[in-house]
């Protein structure tokens, strides 16, 4: 790395090791080399991509990595309890389906593909490059569950999924409108926003059931985050 580089390389593994242990994940040693290589290709293509405007490593980490591991408690709780239910319907160890919508750099699909072996990741995003930065991520790190789709959501031709998910992609009405036919019947949105989105809550259609909002804790990160779960009234 040049000396002249505004952002020298840090070394972030124990940042992340430490986020990784609050947030109770119990990450391999493998898990946080991946993440660590995954955000280090982030940095390398942002220099030619522009995949997100943060260029400090730090910054990074925390805003984007860190943000999106905040993700994985609910989450974890989500899938146990998806497959309690496949077995009492018997329907065996079935993977679960994600889609992360307006993936961008992979936020949170690439690291939620990474901690998540068992789930199947699609990030989708109607930007090409962001969408071919998924796929060499997927290949470089050799995530056979990590898929890039380049498409705008409403075109994608593809089964429907269990889980739904988004980081800052639209409001909760376009989001939700956008990927509801991409949506199991018994399956959920989750939106990940800042502030208590009220008046995003409020636009949203009367055959929509916002079950939980959920607020997340970001080590290191002096924010308010938020998890919203939506599904269809049944």
């Amino acid at each position: 790395m040049s000396s002249l580089d505004p952002y020298p390389a840090p070394d972030l593994r124990p940042a992340l090791a430490a986020a990784a242990e609050s947030l109770q994940l119990g990450l391999s040693e493998a898990q946080l080399d991946a993440l660590l290589a995954y955000l280090a290709m982030l940095q390398k293509w942002n220099k030619v991509y522009n995949l997100t405007s943060i260029r400090d490593p730090q910054a990074m980490l925390t805003q984007h990595l860190v943000d999106s591991l905040s993700l994985l408690p609910a989450l974890r709780r989500h899938v146990q309890t998806q497959a309690h239910a496949q077995v009492q319907a018997n329907l065996g160890d079935q993977s679960l389906r994600l889609l992360d919508v307006g993936s961008g750099g992979g936020l949170p699909g690439v690291v939620v593909a990474i901690c998540q072996p068992a789930i199947d990741v699609t990030c989708v995003d109607a930007v090409a490059k962001k969408a071919t930065f998924i796929k060499q991520v997927a290949a470089e790190l050799r995530l056979p569950n990590l898929h890039g789709e380049h498409s705008r959501v409403e075109s994608m031709k593809t089964p429907p999924f269990d889980l739904i998910t988004s980081r800052a992609f639209a409001s909760l009405l376009d989001f939700t409108t956008l990927t509801r036919p991409l949506l199991k019947p018994t399956a959920v949105w989750l939106a990940m926003k800042g502030q208590h989105p009220a008046e995003e809550l409020a636009a949203l259609p009367a055959d929509l059931d916002v079950f939980h909002v959920e607020q997340l804790q970001v080590p290191g990160l002096d924010a308010q985050r938020c998890l919203i779960w939506i599904r269809p009234k049944i």
